[in-house]
């Protein structure tokens, strides 16, 4: 064995096993990848395999004593991209893709955040590393300087394929089209391990990237007839009932649609929002089956979804990838029917997730960004403008506006890791040990209160009653790496069924002259808020490529895709390939009615990337009269000179 371990051959075996042992610890202990039978079992541990004899096989090729050098090299990348995966995944659970690495403008932001996912026995997962230097100092000597015996590495290379080969069959046997049905990484993830599907991003990438180039005016006929076929004709009670009402949208950020009514310690976390939904004579309607559908942009997600009634992308964020795509959203068609003016109010600056640049294809007219707002030290913490001040100094430039007017507020506070100053906390945290459950819930009371000043000022400012408010919560805030706590303070077991359940959001609405009607248990996702919005204004949504319908609709389409291909019904919900009942979460066996509705929302996922990836919008016309948005016509922010307060690297987690 000594002698084994002192050669060449010995030392890259050494460092294939202890390769193919961490990926398979860290698949156990770090990602939840629902391993459901022995198959699946065997998989996991024997996928890393084939990756790490083919990667470090190709440091064989180096001659005598460099490829040690070479070995622990390729070592060390891949087991950085490894933990880098973990890292990501403890809040966004989900794997680094390619689209994801291009937000590199992000990445100086993320300081205190990554600190806050790490934690002190990730220093085991370098253990590898200090070994094979360890073993390399010892045994270099040993090794040969003569010519690379190229029959070797070759050998060990083609090992690597077959093991790759067998890895996939097995796959595809246990999980049929595999890599057609991609739309959930975690089944790329589980089958063949983090490093094939780092591969098979890239090439997946590489394929969309193509799509705009070949698209022609054709491609967006297919995309034409669905949505229109799936059209939800207006509830004729309300449709107009807002025109010419301004529209406040208020985006709630990380806030999830259980902190409603839960109490903490005896006290109510959200009172005020709380009121909102149970005082009838405030007006507000509360839809308590509203569904997040976001992916890896989270809250980019969430305003790409909302302002266009389409889904974000599979991998990344359509703010960064496809910036600067032709888009029909909200804001331009609220211009050009209504000649409403928009704008987008937000405590962060202006290039941060590329919002400067795609704002500008959505035709929204003015920008305040951080620029625009006192950001000293005392108003600031960890992500950018506190919500008190923001909403505070947001009032005045609301007041500048033409009236009508279309205005995006969004909140920044309630943000993982849920940092606030001790001063300003009004309810002690929760007490499970898991520190960032245990401030949710103090920063949500936070929002909560400065949602109130932010009612009472416009009120005061004499905008309240005029328009049409829209509260949305924009993605999850506690993601399933907290489990255990969630299930601590919830009083059960947070099964996949129950994390589903769990991306439930609020949407909060108040219409001018209609009266609340109270708790709405219509289910409906984000991708149904333009096109309910248009129709109480009284313009007719099937002229757009919209993916959603109307919420007061009595055709509205009650099922909710979400972008892993995870759907969500009024009766049952079909979770990661296995169907339940909503009423009491049991596994039911699937109708064909069922199978026919998961083929449905797999299409139109479908259908929605091939509108985005391919840029098919600049070959539709909604109407005669629809002037396509030029991008050249806006500027955002104020020049660094104009600008009391030079702007500083806010510290917002990747949304």
């Amino acid at each position: 064995m000594k002698k084994a371990l002192s050669t060449k051959m010995g030392f890259f075996f050494v460092a294939v096993t202890l390769l193919w042992l961490k990926s398979y610890i860290i698949y156990l202990n770090e990602f939840n990848l629902d391993v459901k039978n022995g198959v699946q079992q065997f998989l996991l541990f024997f996928n890393p395999l084939s990756s790490a004899l083919i990667f470090l096989g190709i440091a064989l090729f180096a001659k005598g004593k460099r490829a040690g050098i070479w070995i622990i090299i390729i070592e060390g990348l891949m087991s950085f991209f490894l933990y880098a995966n973990v890292v990501y995944y403890r809040f966004n659970t989900d794997y680094i893709t390619l689209p994801t690495l291009t937000q590199t403008s992000n990445f100086g932001s993320l300081g205190g955040s990554i600190a806050n996912l790490i934690e002190w026995h990730d220093l085991f997962y370098t253990l590898d590393i200090i070994v094979l230097i360890a073993l390399y100092v010892w045994s270099r000597k040993n090794w040969s300087l003569t010519r690379i015996n190229w029959k070797k590495p070759v050998l060990v290379l083609m090992t690597g394929i077959i093991a790759f080969s067998i890895n996939l069959g097995m796959a595809e046997a246990d999980r049929p089209q595999l890599l057609k049905r991609s739309f959930d990484r975690n089944y790329i993830v589980k089958y063949l391990g983090a490093y094939n599907f780092a591969i098979y991003d890239a090439i997946q990438n590489l394929k969309t990237s193509s799509q705009r180039v070949f698209a022609d005016s054709s491609d967006i006929t297919e995309v034409e007839n669905y949505t229109k076929n799936k059209f939800a004709e207006p509830n004729p009670e309300l449709f107009g009932v807002a025109k010419g009402k301004n529209i406040i949208k208020i985006h709630l950020e990380s806030f999830q649609s259980f902190l409603i009514d839960y109490k903490l310690h005896g006290e109510e976390v959200t009172p005020f929002l709380n009121s909102l939904v149970h005082d009838k004579s405030q007006g507000f309607t509360y839809f308590d089956n509203f569904f997040h559908q976001t992916e890896q942009g989270k809250t980019a997600d969430a305003e790409f979804i909302l302002d266009n009634s389409l889904y974000g992308l599979p991998q990344g964020a359509a703010f960064f990838t496809k910036g600067t795509n032709t888009y029909q959203a909200l804001p331009a068609i609220l211009d050009q029917k209504l000649g409403y003016t928009s704008a987008v109010l937000h405590g962060d600056y202006k290039s941060f997730w590329n919002r400067d640049e795609i704002y500008k294809q959505f035709g929204i007219d003015e920008y305040f960004d951080a620029s625009y707002y006192d950001m000293s030290e005392d108003n600031v913490i960890n992500y950018g403008l506190k919500d008190k001040p923001f909403f505070k100094e947001s009032i005045p430039m609301l007041q500048s506006l033409k009236q009508p007017f279309y205005a995006h507020t969004m909140t920044l506070t309630h943000h993982h890791p849920y940092l606030i100053d001790e001063d300003e906390t009004t309810i002690a945290p929760a007490e499970t040990g898991d520190k960032s459950v245990d401030r949710y819930f103090q920063t949500a009371r936070y929002l909560d209160e400065s949602l109130e000043q932010f009612f009472h000022d416009l009120k005061e400012a004499g905008l309240y009653d005029n328009s049409v408010i829209l509260l949305y919560g924009d993605h999850y805030g506690i993601s399933e790496n907290h489990n255990r706590a969630m299930s601590e303070l919830l009083g059960e077991e947070i099964t996949p069924f129950k994390s589903a359940q769990l991306q439930r959001v609020p949407l909060i609405i108040k219409i001018p002259g209609v009266e609340s009607k109270g708790i709405n248990h219509e289910y409906a996702g984000q991708m149904d808020v333009m096109p309910t919005l248009l129709h109480l204004m009284g313009i007719r949504a099937q002229d757009y490529i919209q993916f959603g319908t109307d919420i007061f609709s009595k055709d509205h389409k009650d099922f909710i895709p979400f972008r892993n291909g995870t759907f969500i019904t009024t009766d049952y919900s079909m979770i990661s390939g296995t169907y339940y009942d909503n009423k009491t979460g049991e596994e039911i066996e699937p109708t064909e009615e069922m199978k026919e509705l998961r083929e449905q929302v797999e299409h139109e996922l479908a259908l929605s990337d091939k509108l985005v990836f391919g840029d098919l919008l600049r070959f539709y016309k909604p109407n005669d009269d629809w002037k396509p948005v030029d991008p050249t016509q806006y500027k955002y922010g104020k020049d660094e000179s104009e600008t009391e307060n030079p702007p500083v690297q806010s510290e917002q987690e990747s949304e």
